[in-house]
């Protein structure tokens, strides 16, 4: 009886488990779920993951925003307030304020879209694979809040190799002490 069970377990787990997987490829916006309370970044420091109703984020994100972020939206390229922008500072994520990118790492891929070499803290995001529109490619979200950022391709320049393709209102931005870029 209990080896029955074991196995019947198992294949739950395998069914359940496929599904989750095979969801994604029927439906462009899959949702994610962000089953830990917390996580610990690079530094040691202990971030608390945001779990809100979809009415909640309706309430606190404006239209354009919450289609990204939310409903895993791209605006159009080249319409960005950050494709061109050459502040100095940390860009965050526009939903919950965790430090995603810095200047540092930003360049001009020519997209249309702000494009990055690397994350501040490659624990500050998660890498999903993302079947939807006939394609495989790598949807970047926000650990702590699961908003959508972006993808990531792997023909970015040195030192990575990387190029996460953000979507500028997926991103807020908070200067440093004054200074801009060249």
């Amino acid at each position: 009886m209990y080896r029955i069970l074991l196995i019947g377990l198992l294949l739950s787990s395998f069914s359940f488990e496929a599904c989750l997987q095979s969801n994604g490829a029927q439906n462009d916006t899959p949702e994610l779920v962000v089953d830990q309370a917390s996580f610990v970044d690079e530094k040691g420091d202990t971030i608390h993951t945001i779990q809100k109703s979809e009415d909640e984020w309706k309430q606190e994100l404006d239209a354009q925003s919450y289609q990204v972020l939310r409903e895993k939206g791209t605006e159009r390229a080249f319409t960005g307030k950050f494709n061109k922008f050459k502040q100095a500072g940390v860009y965050t994520c526009n939903a919950c304020g965790l430090s995603l990118f810095s200047s540092d790492a930003k360049f001009n891929s020519g997209t249309g879209w702000p494009s990055f070499f690397q994350p501040i803290d490659t624990t500050h995001i998660l890498e999903i694979t993302d079947s939807s529109h006939g394609m495989k490619r790598v949807e970047i979200v926000c650990h702590r809040c699961g908003g959508h950022l972006g993808h990531v391709f792997e023909d970015g320049p040195k030192p990575t190799g990387m190029r996460y393709c953000m979507n500028s209102v997926s991103l807020d931005f908070e200067p440093a002490d004054g200074t801009t870029e060249d």
